[in-house]
């Protein structure tokens, strides 16, 4: 059989948000590279005879960097394997997905994209805070809060972010302040509602509600990964808030493993 790889969105924490496909694909998989913020859960779904290969990284640790990740989805395909990559959230979201697939068009070889749930969209969903309403939002921007607002070559218009109804910040924890005092010289006013998730989807998930100007005080003591969600509709937080720990959210639920009979 040639082998084949599959980029598969492993959903934002919670085991069983995956998508029915990535799940099918997992159990049919003869290699799996997944990353560091895949539930622990979704490792045993593979067969028995799947090779597992661990290259996440992590703030400050790097199992492997991007160019020994693309030449190990390579040669594995190459092989003759199918290989599953299995990464957090939605692949093409900050999930260095685009670049893993040149490699592998590059070297001539097929694969496949298999969506899954951003948790740009599902972290706040679970913290009770709609993305978009009527009457108070009618459009949000994603953004990595990985670059600095007062780097002079960052890529990132935080004046121009500042004017669009809500933001949602992705690995914006450590730069925090820095985010908020960019916004804020930008007119966003400082009582706009905040909240910041962490663990989001999971039973460890951690909610902060604030405002702009306090935000950065509010969350110093928050575990990674974290969540911002800075507009209006971080204030339905509190009246919205849905979420409780049932002893399921790291995994599957039951029904999700039955099998046909």
């Amino acid at each position: 059989m040639a082998g084949k790889a599959y980029l598969v969105g492993g959903g934002p924490g919670r085991a069983d948000l995956i998508t029915v496909r990535g799940l099918n694909l997992l159990r049919q998989a003869d290699v799996l590279l997944y990353d560091h913020l895949i539930a622990p859960e979704l490792l045993k779904e593979v067969p028995p005879h799947a090779e597992l290969i661990s290259v996440g990284k992590g703030p400050k640790h790097h199992l492997m960097d991007q160019g020994q990740i693309n030449e190990l989805l390579v040669a594995r395909v190459r092989a003759g394997k199918q290989v599953v990559r299995l990464k957090g959230g939605d692949p093409f979201v900050f999930g260095h997905g685009g670049e893993e697939l040149l490699a592998l068009a590059q070297a001539g070889l097929p694969f496949e994209v298999v969506p899954g749930i951003s948790s740009a969209l599902a972290v706040p969903a679970y913290a009770g805070v709609p993305l978009t309403h009527r009457d108070l939002a009618s459009a949000f921007a994603v953004v990595t809060g990985h670059e600095a607002p007062e780097r002079p070559e960052s890529s990132v218009d935080w004046n121009a972010l500042a004017q669009v109804p809500t933001l949602v910040i992705l690995m914006g924890l450590k730069r925090s302040g820095s985010i908020c005092a960019a916004l804020l010289a930008a007119g966003r006013a400082p009582d706009t509602p905040a909240v910041a998730i962490s663990w989001g989807t999971t039973d460890q998930q951690q909610v902060v509600r604030s405002n702009l100007h306090e935000l950065p005080a509010a969350v110093a003591d928050l575990p990674t990964p974290v969540v911002l969600v800075i507009g209006k509709v971080a204030g339905l937080a509190e009246a919205l808030a849905w979420f409780q720990s049932d002893g399921l959210a790291p995994g599957f639920v039951p029904l999700l493993r039955e099998q046909p009979s």
